[in-house]
């Protein structure tokens, strides 16, 4: 039995007349008729006992009544809280992040929602630099604001946030250390640390390709798997890495220098979601952020 009939059906056991269940049903009374016969073929007996002054329930009516009325009627308060769910912002939103000033801009971002949606709590979440996506697979946040590229079938990727200057972060004792500035060339003339493996490709190559636009190879050393992982092979002189220019004042170490990269490509933030759980939050939660979005 399909819904539509189901309802028709239910309807007409509870009106017991054709011209108010047609009218509850937005429809006609020779529809309701229709849909009634064609169940009535499908059972093989009557379902209801007409005549030109009332309407009746059969036997096989009345127990076809009281068998499927639970079922539809679980059916339509699943159906009726999941429009909820996707309609209404309210209940809770995870949202996840990777690296102190993306967490305090989340912070500014959740402000705003909540000043927007007190029905709806925000609750923060850091994510590691070498987990990636992951939170949003394994489903502990619902957004989640990354770097980017990212290039995932089942995930949706909004419009960029953030967009900030590249500099290289190189042992203090590099000789770079003492530049102004350097070229994407000058990564040529340097061990550049590799991101962690469980990031995709395309992310490591976005950042750091395999050669310089005039072809030297760029040398690769050491993965490493958190921030400060990475900044510790830096400071010990392991490797080098691009970095967005916040990382000076969020990650200022002694034995740690940031070198402008001044024609670099910038680094991107956008928030992230999964497909398949876009909700009147997402979507809220996004258009808050985009509002205190200042790009240079």
């Amino acid at each position: 039995m399909e819904q539509p009939d189901a309802r028709t059906f239910l309807t007409l056991a509870e009106e017991l007349h054709f011209g108010r269940t047609a009218e509850r049903l937005h429809t006609s009374t020779a529809q309701v008729s229709k849909a009634v016969k064609k169940l009535e073929r499908q059972v093989g007996a009557p379902l209801f006992q007409r005549s030109s002054r009332k309407v009746t329930l059969t036997p096989i009516g009345e127990r076809l009544r009281d068998d499927i009325l639970p079922g539809y009627e679980l059916i339509q308060t699943g159906f009726a809280r999941a429009i909820a769910a996707g309609r209404s912002v309210g209940g809770t939103l995870g949202v996840g992040f990777i690296g102190a000033a993306a967490g305090m801009f989340m912070m500014e971002v959740a402000k705003e929602f909540q000043d927007r949606y007190p029905d709806c709590e925000v609750r923060i979440k850091e994510s590691l630099y070498g987990d990636g996506v992951e939170l949003l697979r394994r489903e502990e946040v619902d957004v989640l604001f990354v770097g980017l590229p990212v290039i995932e079938a089942d995930l949706t990727v909004g419009p960029v946030l953030t967009r900030e200057k590249p500099v290289l972060a190189v042992s203090a004792r590099h000789p770079f250390a003492g530049r102004d500035a350097i070229s994407f060339q000058d990564l040529a003339r340097t061990t550049l640390l590799s991101a962690p493996v469980t990031l995709p490709d395309y992310y490591d190559a976005s950042l750091v390709p395999q050669q310089t636009d005039d072809g030297r190879p760029i040398v690769r050393g050491p993965a490493f798997a958190t921030t400060e992982e990475m900044l510790a092979l830096v400071g010990a002189g392991k490797g080098t890495y691009p970095v967005p220019v916040q990382a000076a004042r969020f990650y200022a170490r002694p034995d740690v220098a940031y070198v402008p990269i001044h024609d670099a490509r910038p680094f991107e933030w956008a928030l992230v979601w999964r497909s398949t759980g876009e909700t009147a939050c997402v979507r809220a939660f996004n258009q808050a952020a985009q509002t205190l979005t200042v790009l240079p």
